[in-house]
């Protein structure tokens, strides 16, 4: 199985943010974080990732996206 996948923000630190969709379709936000904070990648539920500080670089990223969609 692999994961299509957009990088929708990386951080000055080295996180990365992906929108991602799976072979069956299911859309999520993979977080890959940094190498000195474990190089762990985790997969987020995009209903939970857009329930979450809507403050923050990654998040405005996504919401910049989606928007680009309607241009």
């Amino acid at each position: 199985m692999s994961d299509r996948q957009r990088e929708i923000y990386h951080s000055e630190n080295g996180d990365r943010w992906f929108l991602c969709r799976d072979d069956n379709g299911r859309v999520f936000v993979l977080h890959k974080a940094n190498v000195s904070s474990g190089g762990t990648a985790t997969k987020i539920e995009l209903e939970d990732f857009l329930g979450r500080g809507k403050a923050s670089p990654e998040h405005q990223a996504l919401s910049r996206l989606i928007g680009s969609l309607v241009d």
